[in-house]
């Protein structure tokens, strides 16, 4: 099922996420939900934030990214990544390694605003998938970059919070007018 996206100024973007206790069928389901409407919305990350859910659950699927590489590597050998994905990430710990790169980034609360952000190139991940079984692996390029954006979202911090302050004032205009149009659809509707 397409869940909806919520976008800037929806205060669900700033929760935390409580850990899940248990990979049951309903953690399933909505792991599921959440793949289904990334795809949708044609991203390569989604977190249960951004579908107004405080919970330590996200997808990454970076295959249809062509121009921007990722790597991952198991117990030290080197994975195809596409083989990987998509990636339901429960209760993440990740790691940063490597030096900073910066790198553009999107993000699908934040329709048609972009910037540069800086991060570790790349990322020692161990979660629990959608089976509650344990992975982990170290990954680089735009897989850690996306991995690192989601993160974030857990910790309720946005990719904006990482933006440089100029870059930031020049989007802000479109950021005042993004929270005022989620403020607004949030407002109980007034009986007549």
């Amino acid at each position: 099922m397409v869940l909806e996206i919520v976008q800037y100024g929806h205060p669900a973007l700033r929760q935390p996420g409580a850990r899940v206790e248990q990979v049951d069928g309903s953690i399933r389901q909505f792991a599921a939900n959440l793949l289904e409407t990334m795809h949708d919305a044609e991203g390569v990350g989604l977190a249960a934030q951004q579908v107004g859910r405080a919970l330590q659950v996200f997808v990454i699927d970076v295959r249809g990214v062509k121009d921007r590489p990722s790597t991952l590597e198991r117990d030290g050998q080197a994975v195809d990544p596409h083989a990987a994905m998509p990636m339901v990430l429960i209760n993440p710990e990740v790691t940063p390694v490597g030096p900073p790169a910066t790198g553009p980034e999107g993000c699908l609360s934040f329709p048609e605003l972009y910037g540069d952000i800086t991060r570790p190139e790349s990322a020692d991940v161990k979660a629990l998938n959608e089976k509650g079984e344990t992975v982990s692996f170290r990954c680089s390029g735009l897989l850690a970059r996306a991995i690192q954006h989601e993160l974030d979202h857990l910790k309720g911090i946005l990719f904006i919070d990482r933006m440089t302050a100029a870059r930031r004032r020049e989007i802000q205009p479109e950021l005042d007018a993004l929270m005022a149009e989620t403020k607004a659809a949030l407002q109980p509707k007034k009986k007549k």
